[in-house]
């Protein structure tokens, strides 16, 4: 269970943290005593532990960095203890202190000097723009240099550490010096040897371009690939999803898509898509964008960058949200800056009325929600033994709002009565944000996974046989191999863009049949009684909305993506509202049963799911669908395509309007410049002269 996982992890740390503590007390009493075995016994066994938990404990090791306790330190006082045990121990020969010691010393510099080389090699090797999918061959990319010396300062102080720590207990147990020399010598040796190599780096051959002639090469590669229209996002490292569900939209409108990002690390998390993707962090390397051909800039999300990427005049901007809910953070007063906000049809737009933010109705665009092709209409009652039941809450949010979220409140009562019911599969799919900002939805969050794994240990029945988990995996390798690129593990940025160019033709159609086998494959390998935690990118809502008879979420644009189906759904009520409150501050509920927090509905939910007669909100879902999300006809792409296009040319006839003026100017300049020398010799019969002249 999550929660008894988290419990052992802790316990894992608490005792590491015990061990380090006994192990230093052993190696400080085995030094004055003197207790040669304790001493030799508690310093290796320190390193060992050291090592064990770079690799193994990452946040532990974090945790101590944060009090100054880091692994420099930590094993600075290991030796240091080292030093004072060949002092006391009787039989290592006099003296040794002073060359061991200034030997240390000499080992520690080296590994100083390692770690400056590798910084510099690191700085050299930062670009101002990382790319994906595109072609790099006009830059001077390399393959990234070892990792262990690069980018693993701990791991490498700690490994080169081994043979002096060594050599050094051989001094101490066999009481001959020169163990401890050649073993100190060997950890200097590896430092020296690894700041040379580092050093190859930055020779010319190995060197990048400078960060002008990478600029400058942006700027040739956009004025070869001339984009049109392109999708700017920054965010979080749990934020990607919000751009990912445009990426299939992106790709089918008119013109040359571009992604922009503003994080190196968002680069490799955007799915697998042909678009090309260019990530300029810096606000100044960003106004090279205003040079080239593109027009309109499709924002899913507001962020503190947005607004750098606002001050270019020659793109014309739209909101298009991750998603409509009734919440008002789906009418954010940011949303007047941009130059178009396009919602998905006449609830969005009135929304934005009634919340009287600033934006004009004029700039509001109806253009549906193209993503939601995939998702399949209401087929009847369920056919099967099981009613399958998605139950989805969104996150907390940031305001507190006890409203905002079921989960709190009335998730575990909710997730109860599904559990309760025999006839019932239930796929619980949590936000992937849920307990990001009140740790009780987090908690609440591990009470029901816990909740439905002791329902499925209580449920017995066939299963898929093994061919289904072998065609489960064989699905998941491809699905990887079409979606990501092989990297060793030591590349870094510039080798992974050296590797992610151009995508071969025929990529994209060859990851959606993927992504389709593996889907299949993956409902496929799970017996139809079993309950599923669905969580992570893979699968994805849509496919869990193809595979429920029934929806329970919260206020969230999940309602309103699921009404595409026409499925019923009900909707959690935590907000302390009546029902009749709550319908009406909320239209898109209005379809659906509302829920209250100890979920005594879910009964006669249920009933009227299995019962489609006995089903008396079939008409409202249809209205509200069209409500929400705009009509059929024509299609909610086209709508979109045709918003694209008129705003681009928007942006263009501005630019134009903009480059005549400029161009004007000049003229203008001359003849006030003539004017004026007119004025001052009179000799000048004519103006046009004195121009020439």
């Amino acid at each position: 269970m999550p929660s008894a996982g988290l419990s052992s992890r802790r316990a894992v740390q608490l005792a590491a943290l015990l061990a380090l503590l006994v192990f230093y007390t052993a190696q400080l009493a085995g030094a004055l005593l003197p207790n040669v075995p304790v001493f030799v016994g508690a310093s290796l066994a320190g390193l060992a532990l050291d090592i064990y938990l770079t690799h193994q404990q990452p946040r532990l090791l974090t945790l101590l960095g944060k009090v100054r306790f880091d692994v420099t330190t930590r094993q600075l006082l290991r030796d240091m203890l080292i030093v004072i045990g060949l002092v006391r121990i009787p039989d290592v020969p006099p003296d040794i202190e002073r060359p061991l010691t200034l030997l240390l010393l000499v080992a520690y510099a080296a590994h100083f000097l390692c770690q400056a080389v590798a910084q510099l090699v690191r700085r050299t090797r930062t670009l101002p723009v990382v790319t994906r999918n595109v072609d790099t061959s006009g830059l001077r990319l390399t393959k990234a240099p070892p990792r262990l010396l690069a980018r693993q300062p701990s791991r490498r102080l700690l490994r080169f550490s081994v043979p002096g720590t060594v050599g050094l207990m051989l001094c101490a147990s066999l009481s001959q010096a020169e163990w401890g020399i050649l073993g100190v010598t060997v950890t200097l040796v590896l430092s020296l040897a690894g700041a040379f190599y580092l050093g190859t780096w930055l020779l010319p051959k190995n060197r990048r371009s400078n960060d002008q002639r990478v600029l400058e090469w942006l700027d040739g590669w956009l004025a070869d690939y001339r984009p049109t229209v392109g999708m700017y996002f920054s965010g979080g490292t749990t934020s990607a999803y919000q751009a990912n569900m445009w990426l299939s939209t992106l790709a089918q409108l008119d013109g040359k898509p571009l992604i922009v990002l503003r994080e190196r690390f968002m680069v490799q998390k955007i799915d697998a898509t042909d678009i090309p993707i260019v990530c300029i962090p810096k606000v100044a390397d960003l106004m090279h964008l205003e040079h080239s051909t593109l027009r309109l800039l499709l924002h899913p999300a507001n962020s503190g960058k947005t607004s750098q990427i606002l001050r270019i005049p020659s793109i014309k901007h739209a909101f298009t949200n991750h998603g409509e809910s009734d919440k008002l953070s789906s009418c954010n007063p940011y949303a007047k800056a941009y130059d178009q906000v396009w919602v998905a049809g006449p609830a969005a737009r009135e929304r934005y009325q009634l919340a009287e933010v600033g934006v004009d109705d004029r700039d509001v665009v109806e253009v549906g929600r193209p993503q939601l092709t995939p998702i399949r209409p209401y087929e009847g009652a369920p056919t099967g033994r099981f009613t399958t039941v998605l139950y989805a809450p969104t996150w907390e949010g940031w305001d507190g709002n006890p409203g905002n979220t079921s989960v709190v409140l009335a998730g575990e009562n909710i997730a109860r009565a599904l559990l309760d019911d025999p006839g019932v599969r239930l796929l619980y799919k949590p936000h992937p944000m849920t307990g990001s900002v009140d740790p009780r939805a987090g908690e609440a969050d591990r009470r029901i996974r816990a909740m439905i794994a002791e329902a499925n240990a209580a449920r017995t029945g066939d299963r898929p046989g093994a061919e289904a988990t072998a065609e489960l995996e064989r699905r998941a390798a491809e699905l990887d191999l079409a979606t990501t690129t092989a990297f060793r593990k030591g590349a870094d940025e510039m080798e992974r863009m050296k590797l992610q160019v151009t995508p071969e033709p025929g990529r994209a159609q060859r990851v959606e049949e993927a992504l389709v086998a593996w889907e299949d494959a993956y409902w496929a390998a799970f017996p139809e009684w079993e309950h599923q935690i669905v969580t992570g990118p893979r699968p994805a809502i849509f496919t869990c909305f193809n595979q429920a008879d029934l929806l329970i979420s919260d206020v969230s644009s999940v309602v309103s993506d699921y009404l595409t189906s026409e499925k019923p759904y009900a909707v959690g009520n935590t907000s302390g509202m009546s029902e009749e409150q709550f319908k009406e501050t909320f239209p898109t509920v209005r379809a659906g049963m509302v829920l209250s927090p100890d979920a005594a509905q879910i009964p006669a939910l249920l009933e009227s799911v299995r019962h489609p007669e006995k089903d008396t909100l079939v008409q409202a879902r249809k209205e509200l669908k069209t409500h929400l999300l705009g009509p059929s006809d024509p299609p909610s792409l086209v709508r979109f395509n045709e918003a694209a296009l008129s705003l681009a040319a928007e942006a263009e006839a501005r630019n134009e309007r903009v480059a005549r003026r400029t161009a004007e100017i000049p003229g203008q300049r001359e003849a006030d410049d003539a004017a004026e020398e007119t004025e001052l010799d009179p000799t000048a019969a004519d103006p046009e002269d004195a121009v020439t002249a």
